[in-house]
C-alpha cells in the first residue's frame, strides 16, 4: 500500500512539474525580431586584436553584454561563402545539405555547374544575370523555411548580402526576399525565384547607384595611420594589396574599378558594409518586419574585404580600418533596431560562414613555418603524365574543381581499367605533394564517417553525385594558387559567435560547439521546429 501511496505521490509530482515547465514555455515569448549579422572572412581574434580601437556600441557592445560561444569550428572540406552560409542556416554538413563547394563538376552535363545558377529565374532591378540564381540545389531546409512553415507564412524572412551565394543560402526556399550587390550595375538586386515586382522602396534606394556613387570616392583610412599600432605597416614588403603600386593607402576606387571593369573591387572596401547597412535600414523601414508578435527574421551580410582579404591579409591596416569602420556600421544598425522595435524584442546574433588565414609567404618569411604555395594545374600536369604512361594516352581527368579530382568514368569503362585502381593511384600520387595532408578516393569516403581530425572535413563534405573521385585537403599555412584565377581560401576553421538581445544572458560558453548548432538554436529561441535534418544541438546557457 505505501509503495502505491509513492507511486501516486511520484506521478502528481511529475505532472505538476510538466504543467509548471510547459506554462512557463509559453510565458517566454519568442523575440519579435531576429537579426543575424554574419561577417565573412572573420577570424575570432579580431575582435581581441583591435579591442581597444573600438567603440561602446558596436563588437564591444555584443561582448559585453552578449553570450559569447568562444569555441565554434565550422568543419568542412574547403571553406567558403556558399558552403559555409548553407551549413548556418540548415544545421547540416555539406554531405547532406548538397553545397559541397561554390562550384563542382556536374558529370551528366559534362561541365562545371555553379551552387546557385538557374537560368529559368531572371533579375529584378536591373538588367544583368545576376538574378539567374535560385536555392534549388540546397537540399535542406533553412531555419527560415522552417520558421515560414510554422508561423503559416506569418513571418517575415529577408536576407542582404554583398554576395548572391550568402543571400541566397540564408533566405533558403521560402524567403520573402534575398538582396544582393550586382557588380555589372553597381545596385541592390534580387531574383525572380523571390521577387516578381521590384518593390518601390528598392527602387528610390537603387535611384543612384550605389556602385557608382561609391567608386568615385578614395578608400582613406579612419584614424591617423599612427594609430594603428596593431598592424603591419602600410607598405610592408610582403603585401600584394590590389596589384603593382596599389598596396598602400588611399586606394582609388575609381581606378580599380576602371581596371576590373565592374564594381567587383567596390566589394573588397568600407563602402560595401555601407551599402549593406543603409540598405537594411531602408528595408526594415519599408517592409513589415516587426510589426505583431509573430517573429520574423533578418539576416545581413557584411564583407570583410572579401576576395583581396588574401591579398592583404589579417594583420594589415587594410584590415583594421575595415573592422573600425565595420564596428561603426554594426553599432548604428544595432541603435536604430534597438529604437525601432524594443531592446527587449529583438535578439541580434553575430557570427561568421567563413574564417581567414595568414598569406603563405608572410608564415614563412617572418615566423619560418612550414608554408607555401600549391598550384593544382602543375600538379595535373604531372598527374596527366602519370596516367598516361600507365595507362596509355588519353585524357583520364575530366574536371579538377575546388580540390576535387573527377576522373572520366565513362572513358575508364570503354578502356576496361579498374576504376578503384585508378583512384587509388591518383590519391596516392597527389599525397605526395609537399602541400598536401591527405588525398582520399571517394569510395573510401562511401564507407562512412571519421573523427580523425584532419579527415572530419572530408566526410563531412563528400557527396556522391557532386564530389569527385579524389579529394585532398592541403597542409596547415599552404594556399592554391592558379594561373589565371584568384580563389578566397582559408583553413582555418574557428568563427566568432556572439548572442546578444531579449532575455539573453551575458556568459562566457567555453564548451566545444560546431556551426551546424546554430540552426537548432535559433529554432529553439524562435519557438518553431529545428530544420528536419539538422544534426546539430542546442547550444546550452545562452538565455
Amino acid at each position: 500500500m505505501a509503495r502505491s501511496y509513492f507511486l501516486i505521490y511520484l506521478l502528481i509530482l511529475l505532472l505538476i512539474s510538466k504543467a509548471t515547465i510547459s506554462q512557463n514555455y509559453r510565458q517566454v515569448d519568442p523575440p519579435k525580431v531576429v537579426i543575424g549579422i554574419i561577417v565573412e572572412n572573420m577570424r575570432p581574434d579580431y575582435v581581441d586584436r583591435y579591442w581597444d580601437k573600438f567603440g561602446a556600441d558596436g563588437f564591444r557592445k555584443l561582448y559585453s553584454k552578449g553570450a559569447v560561444i568562444s569555441n565554434m569550428k565550422i568543419t568542412q572540406h574547403v571553406q567558403n561563402y556558399a558552403s559555409g552560409t548553407a551549413t548556418l542556416f540548415t544545421g547540416v554538413p555539406p554531405s547532406v545539405h548538397g553545397i559541397v563547394d561554390n562550384a563542382w563538376y556536374d558529370r551528366l552535363r559534362s561541365k562545371v555547374t555553379n551552387c546557385i545558377t538557374d537560368d529559368y529565374y531572371f533579375t529584378v532591378g536591373a538588367d544583368s544575370k545576376s538574378g539567374n540564381v535560385s536555392p534549388r540545389k540546397l537540399m535542406a531546409n533553412t531555419v527560415g523555411d522552417n520558421l515560414k512553415v510554422f508561423s503559416m507564412n506569418k513571418s517575415k524572412v529577408f536576407s542582404i548580402a554583398m554576395n548572391p551565394e550568402s543571400a541566397i543560402f540564408a533566405a533558403g526556399h521560402s524567403a520573402d526576399a534575398a538582396w544582393w550587390f550586382d557588380t555589372e550595375s553597381g545596385r541592390m538586386v534580387s531574383g525572380s525565384f523571390y521577387v516578381s515586382t521590384f518593390p518601390e522602396w528598392a527602387r528610390d534606394y537603387n535611384m543612384v547607384s550605389q556602385g557608382e556613387k561609391y567608386s568615385g570616392r578614395n578608400w582613406v583610412t579612419l584614424f591617423p595611420e599612427t594609430q594603428y599600432s596593431e598592424s603591419l605597416p602600410d607598405n610592408y614588403y610582403l603585401e600584394k594589396g590590389y596589384g603593382e603600386k596599389s598596396n598602400t593607402f588611399p586606394h582609388s576606387m575609381n581606378r580599380l574599378v576602371k581596371a576590373a571593369g565592374s564594381f567587383q573591387p567596390i566589394k573588397t572596401s568600407p563602402f560595401a558594409n555601407t551599402i549593406i547597412k543603409e540598405f537594411t535600414k531602408a528595408l526594415l523601414d519599408n517592409e513589415p518586419v516587426g510589426q505583431d508578435d509573430i517573429p520574423d527574421l533578418v539576416t545581413v551580410f557584411f564583407s570583410s574585404m572579401d576576395y583581396a582579404h588574401g591579398s592583404f591579409g589579417p594583420a594589415s591596416l587594410e584590415m583594421q580600418d575595415t573592422y573600425l569602420r565595420l564596428d561603426q556600421e554594426i553599432a548604428e544598425l544595432i541603435t536604430y533596431a534597438e529604437n525601432k522595435y524594443g531592446s527587449d524584442k529583438i535578439l541580434i546574433y553575430l557570427t561568421a560562414n567563413t574564417s581567414a588565414s595568414y598569406p603563405a609567404e608572410y608564415l614563412k618569411q617572418e615566423f619560418n613555418m612550414h608554408a607555401g604555395e600549391f598550384q593544382p594545374e602543375s600538379a595535373l600536369a604531372l598527374l596527366n603524365s602519370l596516367l598516361n604512361i600507365t595507362y596509355g594516352e588519353e585524357k583520364w581527368i575530366e574536371n579538377i574543381t575546388g580540390h576535387q579530382i573527377y576522373l572520366d568514368h565513362k572513358l575508364i569503362k570503354e578502356k576496361n581499367i579498374d576504376l578503384i585502381e585508378m583512384r587509388n593511384l591518383v590519391a596516392d600520387f597527389i599525397t605526395q605533394f609537399e602541400a598536401v595532408k591527405v588525398a582520399l578516393p571517394s569510395h573510401i569516403l562511401d564507407q562512412g564517417g571519421s573523427d580523425n581530425g584532419s579527415l572530419t572535413g572530408l566526410y563531412k563534405t563528400y557527396m556522391i553525385n557532386r564530389s569527385g573521385d579524389i579529394l585532398y585537403v592541403l597542409n596547415e599555412g599552404w594556399i592554391p594558387t592558379y594561373k589565371y584565377d584568384r580563389v578566397n581560401y582559408t583553413d582555418q576553421i574557428h568563427i566568432p559567435v556572439v548572442f546578444y538581445g531579449a532575455r539573453v544572458k551575458q556568459t562566457l560558453i567555453n564548451e566545444p560547439y560546431e556551426a551546424t548548432d546554430i540552426a537548432p538554436t535559433l529554432s529553439e529561441i524562435l519557438h518553431i521546429p529545428v530544420p528536419d535534418k539538422s544534426r546539430g544541438k542546442i547550444i546550452t546557457g545562452i538565455q
